[in-house]
């Protein structure tokens, strides 16, 4: 998620744990440290940009090191505050904050290294966009009332019920995605499409209007469908997956990176005299946050020694217009 919902529910959980124990703007400071220290892994260089990309939410998002991390976290904020007799409180607090940050982060499609060093495999739930206001509004209501309030009874209630709507709206973003696939599958297996893969996530800021991508052999569909729409019915469209040009970029390093970070969703294509593989995951049809050109076609292929990220050429107005249009139900097709 966003860093500011990561750092609202930092505070919020550490707030909650502390209570009135000790003065709650030493809470809410330390519990948004807690939550914005795994983040920091953006700014380590892996190498170039696919690495940077796929070794993001790593061992900084590993529940085993962030377990190990947290007891001399907490003893340095006892021994700051004068507060050795409250260690236990502070660990549990600065604990539950290091373990939430990867657990919502995991609730989102990029894929989160929660079981490192043991396994690498990228969690991602892919039920919450990276950025919506709903999510992150009741814990900013919250923690500013319980902050104004300096700790007082209501205030902590305020806060309370901010992190149990907020965590209430992951249940329904969960539930949403379910029904969504139910339609989905439903609409596929009606026309005729066989899918490998299915992918069912929401698109920016929301959870009423859902992208669904369907892979099926050289092919892949996207559709979409909003909680809104008058009947459970859905198209697709059809695009071009690139199998084709596996063969000449599958032993390039990055590639076999994004194709198994990717868990599948990927596609290869040509532009010009440059080969470039997207993760289909994060963006929509033609336009997508990662898109690297990994290659040059010459005889033979040549790979690039540094892999180039592509900006997507966005139309944001359009694309916002068609998103809120869309999300209420009205039948549009998708910009391209």
């Amino acid at each position: 998620m966003d860093s500011l919902s990561q750092l609202a529910l930092g505070a919020a959980v550490s707030v909650a744990v502390m209570g009135r124990r000790t003065a709650v703007w030493k809470a809410a400071l330390w519990g948004a440290v807690a939550g914005t220290l795994p983040d920091l892994d953006v700014l380590i260089d892996q190498g170039d940009v696919i690495r940077n990309m796929v070794l993001h939410r790593g061992a900084s998002h590993a529940l085993f090191w962030l377990t190990l991390f947290s007891l001399p976290l907490a003893a340095l904020v006892a021994r700051l505050h004068g507060e050795w007799g409250l260690l236990r409180r502070w660990w549990l607090a600065i604990w539950l904050v290091l373990m939430t940050h990867p657990l919502l982060d995991a609730m989102t499609v990029y894929g989160t290294q929660l079981a490192l060093p043991f396994s690498n495999y990228p969690f991602g739930v892919g039920s919450m966009f990276i950025i919506d206001p709903l999510y992150t509004l009741p814990l900013l209501v919250g923690l500013t009332w319980v902050l104004v309030a300096r700790g007082g009874h209501q205030g902590l209630m305020v806060n309370g019920i901010g992190l149990l709507l907020s965590t209430a709206y992951l249940a329904w973003s969960f539930a949403a995605q379910q029904q969504v696939t139910q339609v989905a599958r439903a609409a596929l297996v009606q026309q005729g499409i066989v899918v490998e893969h299915l992918l069912v996530t929401p698109t920016p800021f929301n959870t009423v209007l859902w992208r669904v991508v369907a892979m099926a052999g050289d092919e892949y569909h996207e559709g979409f469908y909003s909680l809104l729409d008058a009947q459970p019915k859905m198209a697709f469209d059809r695009f071009p997956r690139g199998n084709a040009l596996a063969v000449e970029l599958q032993s390039i390093d990055g590639v076999q990176r994004l194709m198994a970070f990717t868990k599948g969703f990927y596609k290869l294509e040509q532009r010009g005299s440059r080969l470039l593989i997207s993760d289909l995951r994060m963006g929509q049809e033609p336009n997508y946050s990662f898109t690297f050109a990994v290659a040059e076609r010459h005889s033979p292929t040549v790979a690039l020694a540094q892999p180039e990220q592509i900006t997507a050429a966005l139309d944001v107005p359009r694309s916002l217009d068609w998103l809120w249009r869309r999300a209420l139900g009205e039948r549009l097709a998708p910009p391209r």
